[in-house]
């Protein structure tokens, strides 16, 4: 038995809503001729300087051009080079204004500011855009696990769910038809559980998170519908 409603949506929300940033940050910006030299010449020119287009390139699977667009939306919205999480929180807001994003904006810097600075570069910005956007289905399951592993201990607990869920529906599950009950949550977290948990020692590994998720067809969908949104 697959996973249902709001357990699909727990998982394939990491890319779906990562959408939501890639608008705000320009990525469907059209490429001009002009981008070569323009970027090249704007590393030089921010407080941060990221790692040279060649090294990213090599690091993920984008093209120079693409980059250099990435880079273009990148610094008119963050002209510091630097992206703290007050601005993904604004960016959420804006996105669902009749629900509270705070938290889920929170969670989701955190998988993106990996050494816990405060704060996401460039390179921070593009290496999970490379995973979310053209990784493999385990890298990208790798990565919604990281997210949900809030402690980064490398399993996720019940209260971590938890925790993850009710930040999806306060920021849009009530709004969702037919409307949630305040403690659909926790029963989502329960029934997540139930699949996941494969040894009942109340603990989801990454392996088990990842085979789980790999024999549901609704989460694999979900997996390819942004691979080529740019």
């Amino acid at each position: 038995m697959g996973l249902d409603g709001m357990e699909v949506i727990a998982i394939a929300v990491v890319i779906g809503l990562f959408i939501v940033v890639l608008k705000q940050f320009g990525v469907w910006e059209p490429l001009s001729l002009e981008d070569s030299a323009d970027s090249d010449l704007e590393l030089s020119m921010v407080r941060h300087q990221p790692e040279g287009l060649e090294q990213l390139q090599a690091q993920t699977q984008f093209t120079r051009k693409e980059l250099q667009s990435l880079y273009r939306g990148f610094k008119n919205e963050c002209p510091s080079g630097l992206v703290d999480e007050e601005t993904f929180k604004i960016i959420y807001s804006q996105f669902f204004p009749q629900g509270d994003a705070t938290m889920y904006a929170h969670f989701l810097f955190n998988a993106f500011d990996m050494d816990r600075s405060g704060s996401i570069r460039f390179e921070d910005f593009v290496l999970g855009l490379s995973v979310l956007l053209r990784g493999s289905v385990t890298e990208k399951l790798r990565w919604a696990f990281n997210l949900y592993d809030i402690n980064k201990d490398g399993y996720i607990t019940k209260e971590e769910m938890l925790a993850i869920m009710t930040s999806i529906y306060d920021m849009m599950g009530r709004y969702t038809s037919p409307s949630l009950r305040d403690d659909s949550p926790f029963e989502h977290v329960e029934k997540f559980f139930q699949k996941m948990d494969r040894n009942r020692d109340g603990v989801v590994t990454i392996d088990e998170f990842i085979e789980t998720c790999q024999k549901d067809e609704s989460i694999m969908s979900s997996m390819q519908l942004f691979e080529n949104v740019i």
